[in-house]
């Protein structure tokens, strides 16, 4: 895999320097139209068909003229009038066909982006997503989507109906003269293309910072309402407002930039077009009065040039607003371009869990190394316990277990095969993972765990709640397992997201169980009410425990004790190593040394000689656990030491 930088995650997804050029963004957008390729088609020929009809409305007016004139067009009055009242009629059907097609396309399109964009997230994560930035994806996800459908509906067909427009008209005014075709076809050039190239160019890269920064004001909103709370605490409102309204100043000037822009090129157009007009009125009346051409000759090329500008305009009114299309489609393809750090893997045969081994393992992020020549092996059935302090890689070794990355260098095994050879499902089956922040999706709490086993039923889910020592909570609230979580379940507290988290772990059952921190959020008896549920529920389990409150009282207890330095047979540190014999020898004259914690890594506590061993027989750092398991000989231990300390203060007073 290579070394994995979790500040440099899809890059280009955000700062937009992919270097696509607009051309290929197009071309790739217009390859995704290939399954609706059927409904462009019709859309392309609706709208050819309605602008036609549009145009001859005039150009047939221009008849009606000659008719009156004296001129014989041979066609009489009334068909004119027939044939202007029905081309008046379906082009609104023709017009409607189009923008219905086109409307189509674009949604059901962007229903296929965005499964396509879910995929890829999909696949991308965690490795690539953990630390992006959530506010910009949201952006990618809902806006620059949702700007497609301009592309979608009004740029594809435009541009096709636009090229097929301009080949009839210029046939038909060349009809007259080849020189009045010339010059409708520089017309409708200069309109459709030289223009909104020219605007395009002017552009800039406006239309990609404009997204960049739109997307950037998201996250930044997103941030602020998340830490509204700590904000109002430390009184920093003024300050959040202050740099809110810098951000939405620095997007204003740019729309600002991008609609002046498009106000010129509206400008520039009509006046093309008036100029172009002309050019051509005049060039009929020199051809009229050299006598190549008749009168009719002369109105109706130039009647023909004045309403057939429609399709240019629409090409034209394309070269500002495209920027912003063509950015939000740079971004969206990039996430879709982007590779990620693991491939699902299928089409091998199926592993069943005899055990968990790291052989030599080292992973850095970017140039920190977290784990350096690490090796651990954990039998089927062990309870393995993880402490260290913070930032020796614990979490990340869990993460490795789950294959979310690949190690630099070593070798992770399940039942001896290579995890890098096990299939992604059959790895999911075999590891349920608690992270240390638990995730809630806005819906109820029954189906918040039911994601754990979507064909769970209601029976399963509760007895899971009841080993998370949760279900008493659900069930006093008023609609239980009905009840929604609200947003990031911020309805919950930390302890209560925690403990579903750990249902969600009970319910999927798998063999292998991956705990980080699983009870930081909670009080004592909770921790103690899950730990006796991790008890009970070891048989045919492996389960591996990330926790400063670590407590495993299972007589097969396998306790790795790591740390970036060296580590001696008792899984102690030199420094706690020696002091753990100082306090043996001390314990006898300080029986009330038990709250005395002396490495951070290590929890070592001293505790009265006499209650020693009873008390590291079950649970070595918590006294509050061995009140919930060893009652009776938790409360001798305290009167013991209450009475100690009692006697020490009357030989202190004499």
């Amino acid at each position: 895999m290579g070394k994995v930088d979790n500040n440099k995650h899809i890059v280009n997804s955000s700062d937009g320097k992919s270097g696509r050029s607009g051309l290929n963004v197009m071309l790739r957008l217009i390859g995704l139209v290939k399954p609706l390729a059927g409904y462009m088609a019709v859309a392309i020929l609706m709208g050819l068909a309605g602008h036609l009809c549009a145009s001859f409305i005039t150009i047939f007016g221009g008849y009606a003229i000659l008719d009156v004139s004296g001129y014989d067009t041979g066609l009489t009055l009334g068909v004119i009038f027939v044939c202007v009242i029905v081309f008046a009629l379906v082009r609104a059907g023709f017009r409607y066909a189009e923008q219905s097609c086109n409307h189509f396309i674009a949604f059901k399109l962007l229903a296929i982006i965005r499964d396509k964009v879910f995929r890829a997230l999909r696949k991308l994560c965690p490795a690539k997503l953990e630390g992006r930035d959530r506010g910009d994806l949201i952006s990618i996800i809902t806006s620059d989507i949702e700007l497609l459908e301009v592309f979608y509906a009004h740029t594809i067909s435009p541009i096709a109906i636009a090229v097929l427009y301009t080949i009839i008209m210029c046939c038909y005014i060349g009809s007259f003269h080849w020189s009045l075709a010339l010059i409708a076809l520089m017309a409708y050039a200069c309109v459709g293309v030289v223009i909104p190239l020219i605007a395009s160019k002017a552009s800039g890269d406006d239309g990609l910072r404009y997204r960049t920064k739109s997307g950037e004001l998201s996250s930044f909103v997103l941030e602020s309402l998340r830490g509204a709370s700590e904000t109002i605490q430390y009184g920093n409102g003024a300050k959040r407002l202050e740099l809110m309204n810098g951000r939405t100043d620095d997007l204003s000037e740019d729309a600002r930039r991008m609609k002046n822009v498009s106000g010129v090129n509206t400008a520039v157009t009509n006046v093309c077009i008036l100029v172009f007009d002309i050019i051509m009125l005049l060039a009929g009346v020199k051809l009229y009065y050299a006598g190549i051409i008749g009168f009719d000759g002369v109105l109706l090329t130039t009647i023909a040039l004045f309403s057939s500008f429609g399709p240019a305009v629409a090409l034209a009114a394309l070269g500002s607003t495209l920027q912003s299309t063509f950015a939000a489609g740079n971004r969206v393809i990039d996430i879709l371009d982007e590779e990620p750090v693991i491939e699902e893997l299928t089409g091998n045969k199926e592993v069943a869990f005899e055990g968990i081994k790291a052989e030599n393992v080292t992973f850095a992020y970017g140039e920190e190394t977290i784990l350096d020549n690490f090796s651990i092996d954990i039998k089927k059935g062990e309870i393995a316990g993880i402490i260290g302090k913070s930032g020796s890689g614990k979490s990340t070794l869990l993460k490795l277990f789950m294959r979310f990355w690949d190690t630099d260098k070593g070798r992770i095994s399940i039942s001896g095969s290579d995890i890098k050879n096990i299939n992604t499902s059959n790895l999911r089956d075999m590891e349920g993972f608690m992270t240390q922040d638990t995730h809630l999706f806005h819906d109820s709490i029954k189906n918040n765990i039911r994601i754990a086993k979507l064909d769970a039923t209601d029976e399963e889910i509760v007895n899971a709640c009841k080993k998370a020592s949760i279900h008493d909570f659900i069930q006093s609230l008023s609609q239980g397992y009905d009840t929604p979580v609200g947003e990031l379940g911020d309805t919950l507290s930390g302890g209560e997201k925690q403990r579903i988290g750990l249902a969600r772990v009970f319910l999927h059952n798998a063999p292998l169980i991956l705990l980080d921190e699983p009870t930081s959020n909670l009080d004592s008896l909770n921790e103690a009410v899950i730990l006796k549920s991790l008890n009970e529920e070891r048989q045919n389990k492996t389960v591996v425990l990330v926790s400063y409150m670590i407590a495993l009282y299972c007589k097969k207890n396998h306790h790795n004790k790591y740390n970036k330095g060296s580590i001696n047979k008792n899984g102690l540190c030199a420094e706690c190593q020696e002091l753990a014999e100082y306090a043996g020898l001390r314990s006898d004259k300080c029986p009330f040394m038990e709250t005395k914690t002396f490495c951070a890594n290590c929890k070592v506590h001293c505790y009265n000689q006499e209650m020693r061993g009873k008390i590291k027989a079950v649970m070595r750092f918590s006294g509050p656990r061995m009140m919930f398991h060893h009652p009776v000989a938790a409360i001798h231990h305290i009167v013991s030491t209450m009475r100690e300390k009692k006697r020490l203060r009357k030989e202190s007073e004499y």
